[in-house]
């Protein structure tokens, strides 16, 4: 069975277990090719790339910080030269599920996405996220240049020494690779099904485990 039809007959049958109907999501192909950053021209907006299981909810994390303008779903640290959700699906290709979160650098720093982004994941399961399991759920942090790289090893340093659990970090501090945007139907989906999305997300635990690791 694949990914994708794992997760949706999760969804399914939450929903029939939340709601007592049960609906059928029909997902649409989009564009495949790599996106490019469309605020580029403006200085101080910049872009940071996390991975952090599901990118539908870690793309509604990121949407919800002030100074992020955009955060976009795909797939990222792999060994082919693209990607798309069947060839990840389906085969190991070591993607990894990814959001490029666009910023202004004015209004956030990169050193607060860091901090926002281990507080909205497990950083102690190399297995995947949640309830979602497998190599392209697994979190990870891209850093783009020397400056990123510094400042998320100094952030994982005093989160070793300072974090509210036991267990190890795992997350690894990974250099960029290049980035593939994830099909439209992907794009903003806790928007567009708002109620799938929730039934999905709360039915994989995310946010009960982060609680129960950072607290509320």
């Amino acid at each position: 069975m694949s990914k994708l039809t794992k997760r949706l007959v999760t969804i399914g049958l939450l929903s029939l277990v939340y709601l007592g109907v049960n609906q059928v999501l029909v997902a649409q192909e989009g564009d495949q090719s790599p996106s490019k950053d469309s605020l580029a021209t403006q200085p101080n907006m910049k872009t940071a790339v996390f991975a952090g299981g599901c990118f539908w909810c870690i793309e509604s994390d990121f949407e919800k910080v002030d100074g992020v303008s955009e955060a976009e779903s795909g797939y990222t640290g792999g060994s082919k030269e693209t990607a798309d959700y069947k060839t990840v699906s389906y085969t190991e290709t070591g993607h990894y599920e990814a959001v490029r979160v666009h910023y202004d650098s004015n209004k956030v720093s990169y050193s607060e996405l860091v901090e926002f982004f281990w507080r909205h994941i497990d950083p102690t399961d190399d297995k995947g996220q949640f309830c979602d399991k497998g190599s392209s759920y697994r979190s990870a942090i891209f850093y783009g240049d020397a400056d990123e790289r510094e400042t998320v090893e100094k952030s994982l340093a005093e989160l070793q020494k300072n974090k509210p659990f036991d267990a190890e970090i795992v997350t690894p501090l990974l250099a960029a690779a290049p980035f593939y945007l994830a099909e439209e139907y992907h794009q903003d989906y806790y928007k567009k099904n708002p109620i799938r999305y929730r039934v999905y997300r709360t039915g994989c635990g995310r946010d009960r485990r982060v609680e129960q690791l950072w607290g509320s």
